[in-house]
């Protein structure tokens, strides 16, 4: 009895503390997880502190879908039977600490995942906008245009993966689906940004290459890092028109195993779309993706232009890929993809959109493909931090080999997606 009346005692003071620290839950140079994140890539850089102290800020995230969609191909392999229902709920926790002035944590959990239905670490990193933790007034102006990440983090590579849903945190992306070739990896190492008043900005990182890290033979005990840069430019040119063009690169020489593709372990949201009768929820968890198997030697570029003239925005992606397995041709994968959405209503709170998103890729087989996706979509932000979504999605594969799942496959049909993020 005694015993259940401490834990009782320790819960009740610790649900007290986040209560007291929920009070203000406003953090210096962070992107907020609502709407009011919508379009909003690097976290902010402000000079201007509000530090007084340690503060937490835990939130989080829970989305729901409604799947509608039939898939169908040549015959020659038989596909798994999908019908129309909801799919499993997922969740995330985030932990924002402010720990001294202009140093800040993130951490991000899944607690619900299409792969992992128990909770595991994504990530998280430190981010540093001041040096007054080590001297008062340390570098100071060199400090007003400089921010330093580190961690085992999403790297920043390209723009899309700020406009992808991750896991739960589906607030910023405008439609259901990620595009077809899913630029995420999460890498331990470092990035430095640079940003000018003019709008001008640069980035620079240096990462070990592994989504897994350990130090056996099996990931590698030797290996060559992975090189991260991007330059761009971003600004508000006046009240109604904001431009943004970036250019990114990700490098990496020989690693274990290459997962810029690969590395999203929480799955897409198309479930069982062109999967054999033997897939399974655990294994087939990328369903509606493509990865080019780029294994160990990668280089990857990506533009993005982003314009938004008053509720009106266009979102691009250019990518060009390529590498291979030690000593095997060099393969090249492309993607295209073009977004473009209306925002109304008084807070813009409304919005309908469409997306076009194509791959071509040389496959190791020899065989040149292709996937095209269109998707149609539109929301409601009942409030700042609920969102609902409907999609239309029609996904066609064509070139794959004769007695492939994918030979003249396609899927299509309605999504609906409910999202909490706080």
């Amino acid at each position: 009895m005694k015993s259940t009346l401490k834990k009782g005692l320790v819960l009740g003071l610790i649900l007290s503390g986040f209560s007291f620290y929920a009070q203000n839950r406003n953090l210096d140079n962070y992107r907020q997880p609502s709407q009011d994140g919508v379009n909003v890539f690097e976290a902010p850089k402000d000079s201007v502190s509000t530090f007084d102290g340690v503060k937490v800020r835990i939130g989080g995230a829970s989305t729901l879908q409604y799947q509608a969609i039939d898939h169908e191909n040549s015959g020659a392999v038989a596909l798994k039977e999908i019908g129309y229902n909801f799919n499993l709920a997922t969740a995330n926790l985030d932990l924002d600490v402010a720990l001294a002035d202009g140093v800040r944590m993130h951490l991000r959990t899944y607690l619900s995942s299409r792969h992992h239905p128990e909770p595991y670490v994504k990530g998280g990193y430190f981010q540093i906008d001041k040096l007054d933790f080590i001297s008062e007034g340390l570098l100071e102006d060199f400090m007003k245009h400089v921010t330093i990440k580190i961690g085992h983090m999403e790297n920043n590579y390209g723009d899309a993966h700020f406009r992808r849903s991750d896991n739960a945190q589906t607030l910023f992306n405008p439609f259901v689906g990620n595009l077809i070739m899913d630029s995420f990896t999460t890498e331990v190492g470092a990035e430095v940004y640079y940003r000018c008043d003019s709008g001008l900005f640069g980035m620079v990182g240096l990462t070990n290459g592994k989504l897994n890290q350990a130090v056996n033979a099996t990931n590698g005990t030797t290996g060559g890092a992975s090189f991260i840069a991007k330059l761009g430019y971003d600004k508000q040119l006046n009240e109604d028109l904001r431009v943004r063009l970036t250019g990114s690169l990700y490098n990496t020489g020989y690693v274990p195993s290459s997962y810029l593709y690969n590395a999203d372990r929480a799955g897409s949201r198309y479930y069982f779309v062109m999967e054999n009768t033997t897939a399974t929820t655990s294994a087939n968890f990328r369903s509606g993706r493509y990865n080019p198997g780029f294994t160990n030697q990668i280089t990857a570029i990506m533009f993005n232009p982003f314009v938004k003239y008053k509720g009106l925005e266009f979102f691009g992606t250019i990518e060009n890929s390529r590498g291979n397995a030690l000593g095997a041709e060099e393969r090249t994968a492309n993607q295209f993809a073009g977004e473009l959405i209306y925002r109304f209503g008084a807070s813009e709170n409304f919005y309908i959109g469409g997306r076009y998103n194509k791959v071509d890729s040389e496959e190791a087989s020899g065989d040149d493909i292709e996937i095209t996706r269109t998707q149609l979509g539109a929301g409601w932000f009942m409030t700042k931090n609920i969102l609902m979504k409907l999609e239309y999605v029609n996904q066609k594969y064509d070139g794959y080999a004769v007695g492939s799942q994918y030979e003249d496959g396609k899927f299509k049909g309605l999504m609906l997606e409910a999202a909490i993020s706080f």
